[in-house]
């Protein structure tokens, strides 16, 4: 009933369906991505696996909604999950449905009762992932760069320049290196690779001088030993990131694949994959600049646009939809060209020919897997292309940093110094997220995950391998502390009559 004089134009909107839908997700799709990137767990002799094969959320709360409240109980329902145990050294399996606790239920007007009182779960608002650049003056008014990539979870990398123009980065908030000892670790050995990659730029060569990696290198070489200036960046990283340990190139190579490139260690999550592309892409940042060399298509060979074209918008977004992922630009103060990178993240439906919907997928996608998938499959048949894509989406979807990403982040903060691009204010809330109450959970559960983990690679090595079975490995505690503790004292989970 309405007692206002005027007809209401639009429907009052549902406000609690972004709190509904996030918890439905959860329930539905993000346990699923917790319990594969989980499996398998293994011991340390590799004699037991244990794999999540499948879970269940499925069954009505025991209690009704008032009798919860009434009895001072949760309205939550069995948590289930299905495990097997495959023992390699008598190639027995073993399967079980194991019970791990109470999950707690949202109720229809999207809150819980946790312990007969009911809460609400406020979303937070937090940093996007992503990267970020921004210019300030030092006190003789020389422009100082700076950029910080921001990962979902994992190790921050930060960029910056200073007033004698030396290019360094920081990883994971530790001490600051050259950023060409970074490039060097991540296969640009030579001065020659890296000026290749990113043109002949004043920036990098002011780097060079500061960067030991050569010198110590031929150094090592005429004492007879075997050396290049790869390894000794490895070892260089390896110094500053674990200060006191021997710097060993094989333990520097697999620190900084556990940093970066291990996707349990490191996500840049759907949004900050996103932020990435559209950062990177080509488009925006070539608008209104002049070709000082011929855009050519990657997979064709065809010239898009000659030297000498002043790209428009519509131009430039011609160019990007090619997959071009590099192109040169006219420098106005002098005639070295400006070399600007993509990170070689591309639109399939634009190249392949077809549309998102036709192929499943939305996003850009890497182009080297994209280029070996149109090479094994072709393009004729979109079925194969789309079965193709499925089977190999986190490889051309990639949620953790690449290489390229790295390259095309220092190319447009070298950009930048000739006013291609555009800083970033980190505080603008078009760089800001809600975390809702789904991600929120997904966020514990994989913190509880991760505890029991350890404890069952520990009691894998003192079971009887006879005798073990899934139950007798699996401890469902830190999960049910890890849900218990954020309902009980999270400053996120509140009590429904109190106002925020």
């Amino acid at each position: 009933m309405s007692f206002s004089k005027n007809e209401e134009v639009l429907k009052m909107p549902n406000l609690i369906e972004v709190q509904k839908k996030s918890f439905r997700d959860l329930i539905e799709r993000d346990i699923k991505d917790i319990l594969a990137d989980i499996s398998p767990m293994t011991d340390y002799s590799g004699n037991l696996v244990i794999e999540f094969i499948d879970y269940s959320l499925n069954e009505t709360p025991k209690y009704s909604v008032e009798d919860c409240k009434e009895r001072d109980v949760n309205y939550a329902i069995p948590f289930k999950v299905t495990v097997r145990l495959s023992n390699k050294v008598t190639g027995e399996v073993k399967e079980q449905e194991i019970y791990m606790g109470d999950f707690p239920a949202m109720t229809d007007s999207g809150t819980f009762i946790i312990n007969g009182a009911e809460r609400v779960v406020v979303s937070q608002i937090v940093r996007s992932p992503g990267i970020y650049y921004e210019m300030t003056d030092d006190k003789t008014g020389k422009h100082l760069l700076a950029s910080t990539i921001i990962p979902y979870r994992g190790a921050w990398l930060e960029f910056e320049t200073d007033s004698s123009d030396i290019f360094y980065v920081r990883i994971d908030k530790n001490r600051k290196i050259p950023v060409t000892v970074l490039l060097r670790a991540f296969g640009l050995t030579y001065n020659d690779d890296i000026i290749n990659r990113f043109g002949d730029e004043p920036l990098l060569k002011a780097t060079f001088e500061k960067d030991i990696s050569v010198a110590e290198a031929e150094k090592n070489i005429s004492e007879g030993n075997m050396s290049n200036p790869t390894d000794e960046a490895l070892k260089e990283i390896y110094r500053k990131l674990r200060p006191g340990d021997p710097p060993v190139v094989e333990s520097a190579q697999v620190l900084l694949n556990n940093l970066f490139f291990d996707p349990k260690r490191y996500d840049l999550s759907p949004v900050g994959r996103y932020k990435f592309n559209k950062k990177l892409a080509l488009a925006r940042r070539i608008t209104g600049h002049v070709l000082a060399k011929p855009a050519i298509n990657p997979f064709t060979g065809e010239i898009i646009f000659e030297a000498g074209s002043k790209l428009t918008r519509v131009d430039a977004e011609e160019v990007e939809r090619a997959g071009v992922f590099e192109v040169y630009l006219e420098n106005g103060e002098d005639d070295r060209e400006i070399k600007i990178l993509s990170n070689k993240m591309v639109n399939a439906a634009a190249i392949c020919g077809y549309t998102n919907e036709q192929l499943g997928i939305n996003e850009y996608v890497s182009y080297e897997t994209l280029a070996d998938i149109i090479g094994k499959v072709g393009l004729s048949d979109v079925n194969e292309l789309k079965k193709e894509f499925l089977l190999r989406k986190n490889e051309l979807i990639p949620n953790h940093i690449t290489v390229d990403d790295v390259f095309a982040a220092v190319n447009y903060m070298i950009g930048l110094s000739y006013g291609i691009g555009k800083t970033d204010d980190i505080d603008h809330l078009s760089n800001r997220r809600l975390r809702s109450v789904g991600e929120l959970l997904y966020n514990q559960l994989r913190i509880g995950f991760s505890r029991m983990d350890k404890i069952v690679k520990e009691k894998m090595t003192t079971q009887d391998i006879d005798t073990v079975t899934p139950q007798s490995l699996i401890n469902i505690r830190p999960i049910v502390s890890a849900i218990r503790d954020f309902f009980g004292s999270s400053p996120l989970s509140q009590f429904m009559d109190q106002t925020n």
